[in-house]
């Protein structure tokens, strides 16, 4: 079985990454670290250009109706190059939702704006730290009004729908809402280049998203992994790559650090960890693409093992670098904080290690 990416794949990964290179997304990052901007107008623009976006939405609705591998090699791309949009809370979570979920008139209201990029969406689940669980959700959504908050959101406050995860009496329910009746302020987080916010309800109007409930979040979960996977994975592999540059530039007593057994073996560990992920990575990709009953396996897999490369590679590519690794100005510091940041969201590694046992007790990925 190839578990490759098809040539075409390959291509739209190189269109993407010409792109994003073209627009030194590392400068953009730092102008949202910053504080200069919400997010990069001008990425997000150019994803939309080439398709990211609108990869899963169908035609009909104004998108590509392609599959999600292509949307797995735009994801790797975005995180290769740090780039800061709402990659995830637009694109993996909030637009799928709808897809997978909503309504005709829905699809019809919501998807052709999420597909070109002229809306941003987002996800609300979380209200407090630790896991999140069914039992934790205090947000109400009673008599078509949202009352309560959540925090962290990611992009809450430049998007412009958020999909929210409500209670509805003894029910769990996946509901709509507008932003722009909604109160949203910028919390502090690790990574200021992916803004998080804390959004208020206050007697909001919302709308369900067709029948889902918890049992429907877990699946979009488990999807949108997948997909984050792939832009760790991304993340890592420029990280070492800064590494490797910087290993072969600077010298020590007349010769290449990168010439001392210490530094080969810690760039080489950091090269295993980011192969291992990938190929954790690239079984959730066919899980993903197949809708194969291995999905809830194979997304916290991919989670685990492209979280802990990722952390490795920005940790060892910033003690590589040395003093300057640790300064404000070096580029270095954006991997650090991503990957910190993303270890978290969408639930710690320690929750998908918790379903790497539970699956594999209940027997997940075997047949007969």
């Amino acid at each position: 079985m190839n578990f490759d990416f098809s040539d075409e794949q390959k291509a739209f990964g190189e269109q993407l990454r010409r792109m994003l290179a073209g627009l030194s997304s590392l400068n953009e990052a730092r102008n949202v670290l910053e504080g200069r901007a919400p997010y990069s107008r001008a990425i997000w623009t150019g994803l939309a250009d080439l398709g990211c976006q609108a990869v899963l939405v169908s035609e009909t609705h104004g998108g590509l109706g392609l599959s999600a591998l292509e949307l797995c090699v735009a994801a790797e791309e975005i995180g290769r190059a740090l780039a800061p949009v709402p990659s995830l809370s637009s694109i993996y979570l909030c637009a799928e939702a709808v897809r997978l979920y909503g309504s005709k008139e829905q699809h019809e209201a919501w998807l052709p704006r999420l597909a070109n990029g002229s809306l941003i969406g987002t996800f609300a689940v979380s209200e407090k730290p630790g896991e999140l669980t069914e039992g934790a959700i205090e947000t109400r959504f009673i008599g078509g009004v949202l009352e309560g908050q959540k925090m962290p959101v990611p992009d809450g406050t430049i998007a412009d729908v958020a999909v929210v995860l409500a209670r509805n009496e003894n029910r769990t329910l996946l509901v709509l809402t507008e932003m722009a009746a909604v109160a949203s302020e910028t919390i502090s987080n690790v990574d200021p280049s992916r803004p998080v916010s804390r959004l208020r309800f206050a007697a909001t109007p919302a709308e369900p998203l067709g029948v889902a409930g918890w049992d429907e979040w877990v699946r979009l979960r488990d999807r949108a992994a997948i997909l984050l996977a792939f832009e760790q994975i991304g993340a890592a592999d420029r990280a070492l790559e800064m590494a490797r540059d910087y290993a072969l530039e600077r010298k020590s007593f007349g010769r290449p650090i990168g010439s001392y057994q210490a530094i080969k073996h810690k760039l080489a560990n950091v090269y295993a960890m980011n192969q291992i992920a990938r190929a954790h990575a690239y079984y959730g990709a066919w899980a993903l693409a197949t809708d194969a009953p291995e999905l809830p396996l194979a997304s916290a897999a991919a989670r685990v093992a492209a979280s802990e490369a990722f952390s490795l590679a920005a940790q060892e590519s910033v003690q590589t670098h040395g003093g300057i690794g640790f300064t404000w100005e070096h580029d270095i510091q954006l991997f650090y904080r991503r990957a910190r940041a993303q270890a978290l969201i969408l639930g710690p590694v320690t929750m998908w290690k918790g379903r790497i046992l539970e699956g594999l007790r209940a027997g997940f990925g075997e047949r007969d």
